[in-house]
């Protein structure tokens, strides 16, 4: 009966043996499914914390290209003002700087710490990019401000300057009325001729006989002028022949003057100080040759213009 029993109890106990393996096996699977599951959120949150990390690490590059570029506009700025600009550039090499060391990190190698020092970076660049944009503004304004002082002084010059021309040519047009209305006049002017001894004959159709003309005397007045200076003056006369041509003789005074810019030959000339009384003034000409008949003329000068003309004629 025992003999019976004991094969049982061993069919028996290699069952329980059996299932207490089988509970182990479970159990051990069922840790090991559960460290899977384990590593798995592991490796999904630090995949997570890799792409969040890449994320910041490219929105910071980002923010360094973006403040590169505002920058380098300023710069650009401040060259169209002629401005210096060595503060920017430094800023600007900073900022490469910055980017080519955020480009050196490796996928997920960019920390916490890194996020903050970088960001904290920028801000202070954000801060001085706005400090530079609100000199820049100020800077506009002022050359505007300067532009248009400019502008109005540069107008008013103009104005001041057509103002001097105009008044210049208006002096010069009363300079030159005045230089006209100065000029001097003779008046009256008569000729008288005298003969080897000394006998003077006048007619008043200034009519004479050639061969009895020893000298020719010729007198006027130097009529009232209220503008003409009170001062010397000198007087010029010239004695033309029947042809045209000019008597002169060094010898006896003659020579040349400048007459409205042309040079020409006078006779005789003397200076006499105008006093604005109609003053007489006289020439006494002696050719010391024959007189050729015809007609002659008797031209008066004064500061180089004529100032009074007749004739006579010579039988």
């Amino acid at each position: 009966m025992e003999q019976e029993q004991a094969p049982e109890r061993r069919n028996n106990n290699r069952v329980l043996l059996i299932v207490a393996l089988f509970l182990v096996l479970l159990g051990i699977n069922g840790i090991l499914f559960y460290m899977n599951q384990q590593k798995a959120k592991q490796n999904e949150q630090l995949t997570t914390d890799i792409k969040a990390k890449d994320v910041k690490l490219e929105e910071q590059i980002k923010q360094y290209e973006t403040l590169k570029g505002d920058f380098e506009r300023q710069s650009q700025e401040l060259q169209g003002m002629g401005l210096a600009n060595d503060s920017l550039e430094a800023k600007i090499a900073s900022i490469n700087a910055d980017l080519l060391k955020l480009r050196s990190f490796r996928a997920g190698s960019f920390s916490i710490a890194d996020q903050k020092r970088f960001q904290q970076r920028a801000s202070n660049f954000e801060r001085q990019l706005r400090q530079k944009d609100e000199e820049i503004a100020q800077l506009k304004k002022d050359n505007e401000t300067l532009f248009t002082e400019t502008q109005t002084l540069k107008d008013r010059q103009n104005r001041l300057s057509d103002t001097l021309t105009t008044v210049a040519r208006s002096n010069q047009e009363l300079s030159e009325k005045v230089a006209i209305a100065s000029r001097l006049q003779a008046e009256n002017i008569r000729i008288a001729v005298i003969n080897r001894r000394n006998k003077e004959d006048d007619d008043d159709d200034n009519e004479f006989r050639a061969r009895k003309v020893d000298k020719v005397k010729v007198t006027f007045n130097l009529s009232r002028n209220d503008v003409a200076p009170k001062e010397t003056k000198q007087i010029v006369m010239r004695l033309l022949e029947p042809d045209g041509s000019a008597l002169y003789n060094l010898s006896t005074g003659g020579g040349t003057f400048i007459s409205e810019g042309n040079e020409a030959f006078y006779t005789a000339k003397q200076e006499v100080v105008f006093d604005n009384t109609r003053q007489p003034v006289q020439f006494v000409y002696a050719k010391g040759a024959e007189y050729k008949p015809g007609a002659h003329t008797v031209e008066l000068y004064a500061d180089g213009y004529m100032i009074g003309k007749t004739s006579f004629t010579l039988k």
